[in-house]
């Protein structure tokens, strides 16, 4: 596999990596475990201090890091300086609460007969982290705060079209302090992920991304017995009841499916209208999406850049075609503009069956679902109808509807009367095929960690 920089803006090649070869892997390898042996012991203020420093290089450098993740994958500058700035906010959030996140957790010593009794949180060792490209600093760092706050060093295997993101994350790193062999980029094709990954020096894995390699991390991680933690795909749901502010939704659903240039796993994906208010939302719905501009990312107006690459934008074109030649009809885009570069405009599709398969699969791309529902029971139904569990967004001032939406939609998140986001200060992750395990907030920082039962006689 190739490991380069392809602008998704011209489709043209920037810069061209050479693969490690196996002599460079085991000396990175090496590297992480003597530096894990010392790390470990580092005091954890000077750990903050480490991390409170990359957070104000990367708060510095945020204009050049934006243009060069738009030059890798062809997102919006103005996209693309939000989440170098929403990395800095993370590892100042951990920064911050990783003392107490750590801290010894003491148990009812007398109802267990000891004189003190305890949970320590101890950290693993080297953590293989295999990561994405749609957003190329935000899935590392959500990983490598909490992960090097918590005294693991990271071994990261970056998605091969974004090589200058991963190599600057390493420089971010070495620069703000933190000693060598802490955090190393592998410039490695997917191939090599199981070699690194049996090795004995590595202690657990974490993964963003499709399914299929979710599985494969996930079956190694399981035949090694090492802890993984899986972010895959997503299919969210966005329902709207007939109590919702239609026009907040509306604004919020076009946002939701064109961010990221609509290729973000929590991006809303089927829209689920209660039919009594279907067709005003179709109108706003509708039309916000194509008031969404499509143009040249490094332009501060644009709202929609590239796809990644013209396999994702073929990908695209063939379930929108797939679903019309099943009977969808298509309401604003579907065709490819005539342009230089991998563009899709935002597309709406209604009149899904099941037959098609938009109705089970991603859509990787600015393309909405529409769907109509007769109450909340068949809206909870078909939100709930995929192997899909991410993200899930609800509509409604009903505060009966609400707690309805809350109990019984699957997965990870929901999100009511606003647009599924991440944050650091909460849980992140999902259920069913979109994976487990958590990241952010405290659960984040644990998950890679040893919870320890410390128990002294009296």
């Amino acid at each position: 596999m190739a490991i380069a920089t392809t602008n998704p803006a011209t489709g043209k090649v920037e810069r061209s990596f050479d693969a490690f070869t196996d002599e460079q892997i085991e000396d990175r390898l090496a590297r992480a475990s003597a530096a894990f042996a010392s790390y470990r012991r580092t005091p954890l203020e000077r750990r903050a201090a480490w991390m409170n420093a990359a957070a104000g290089l990367l708060d510095a450098e945020a204009g050049d890091v934006a243009l060069m993740m738009t030059t890798e994958m062809g997102k919006t500058v103005k996209a693309a300086r939000a989440e170098a700035q929403k990395c800095a906010h993370a590892m100042r959030f951990y920064a911050e609460n990783a003392a107490g996140f750590l801290a010894d957790r003491p148990a009812d010593a007398a109802a267990v007969k000891a004189g003190t009794a305890l949970t320590r949180y101890q950290p693993l060792g080297a953590v293989l982290a295999v990561m994405p490209w749609n957003f190329p600093l935000w899935q590392v760092v959500r990983f490598l705060a909490p992960g090097l706050m918590a005294g693991n060093v990271g071994l990261l295997k970056h998605a091969s079209n974004v090589p200058q993101t991963a190599l600057y994350l390493e420089d971010l790193l070495r620069r703000a302090g933190f000693p060598e062999g802490v955090f190393q980029t592998l410039l490695i094709g997917s191939d090599k992920v199981e070699k690194v990954l049996r090795d004995p020096r590595v202690a657990a894995a974490t993964l963003t991304g499709s399914e299929p390699a979710g599985r494969s991390v996930g079956a190694i991680a399981g035949d090694e017995v090492k802890p993984s933690v899986l972010e895959l795909g997503g299919s969210d749901a966005f329902v709207v009841m007939p109590s919702a502010d239609l026009a907040a939704a509306a604004k919020t659903a076009a946002a939701s499916r064109c961010l990221n240039n609509g290729q973000s796993c929590i991006s809303a994906k089927r829209f689920i209208v209660e039919e009594s208010v279907a067709d005003e939302f179709e109108e706003l719905f509708v039309a916000a999406m194509r008031a969404q501009k499509v143009g040249d990312p490094t332009d501060d107006a644009t709202d929609v850049g590239p796809l990644v690459s013209e396999q994702g934008r073929a990908d695209l074109e063939e379930l929108v075609a797939d679903a019309v030649r099943h009977g969808a009809k298509v309401l604003c885009g579907g065709e490819r503009p005539d342009r230089e570069g991998w563009y899709y405009p935002p597309t709406v599709v209604t009149g899904i069956t099941r037959e098609m398969r938009m109705f089970g699969e991603e859509t990787f791309g600015p393309v909405a679902g529409l769907y109509r529902v007769r109450g909340i029971d068949e809206a909870i139904g078909l939100a709930n109808a995929t192997d899909f569990g991410l993200g899930s967004n609800a509509w409604t001032n009903d505060p009966a509807e609400r707690d309805r939406f809350v109990d019984e939609l699957e997965a990870g998140q929901v999100f009511v009367n606003g647009m599924v986001t991440s944050y650091p200060e909460l849980p992140f992750g999902g259920v069913k095929r979109s994976g487990y395990g958590r990241e952010l907030s405290e659960q984040g920082i644990h998950a890679f960690c040893n919870a320890k039962t410390v128990w002294i006689a009296p």
